[in-house]
């Protein structure tokens, strides 16, 4: 009985080695995004909101521009609009989406760094980030409490990356064709 429970923990332990952060499929995603560092896509909305028209009849574009060890910057441009960069941050507990809003002239927006935390492991493919409570502050302090239920969303598959806004009312996506640097 002795010896069954030792080989039985002995074969548990050599499961587990090797496994670690290259099998958290946040750090899988992490990796996906950044083979795509340097490279920059068209994209499109693809959804249907009355609120997104002035994104869909302008030229979209995501870059991802700047790769460290755990952080990805992604300047969005909408048309001439270069305000726009997705930061997504790889912390201890999951990963971080930051939206870094600039003026032309580079500086803050009133409303920028707002974003969230993944409460979950998600996939390899995609990370849910709910509103995180600085965010739902800085909303609150600017008139914006529609906001403060918001649910972003990033996928990245071998064909496509996806960016998406969710909340009560409001659902927002556009897609980049990965194929097509």
């Amino acid at each position: 009985m002795k010896a069954a429970l030792l080989a039985t923990a002995g074969l548990a332990l050599t499961g587990c080695a090797g496994q670690g952060r290259a099998s958290d499929p946040q750090d899988r995603f992490m990796q996906a995004v950044a083979a795509q560092c340097g490279k920059a896509y068209a994209g499109r909305v693809v959804t249907t909101d009355a609120a997104d028209a002035s994104f869909a009849g302008k030229p979209l574009v995501m870059h991802v521009a700047a790769c460290e060890p755990d952080r990805i910057r992604i300047p969005f441009h909408v048309g001439d609009d270069r305000s726009r960069t997705w930061v997504l941050t790889r912390t201890a507990t999951g990963i971080r989406l930051k939206h870094d809003h600039r003026h032309q002239d580079g500086t803050s927006d009133v409303l920028t760094m707002y974003g969230g935390d993944t409460a979950t492991p998600g996939t390899e493919e995609r990370q849910d980030f709910p509103v995180d409570s600085e965010s739902i502050a800085l909303f609150r302090a600017n008139d914006r409490a529609v906001s403060v239920t918001n649910v972003w969303a990033v996928e990245v598959t071998p064909t496509r990356f996806a960016y998406e806004l969710r909340r009560p009312n409001r659902h927002f996506r556009v897609e980049f064709d990965l194929t097509q640097p």
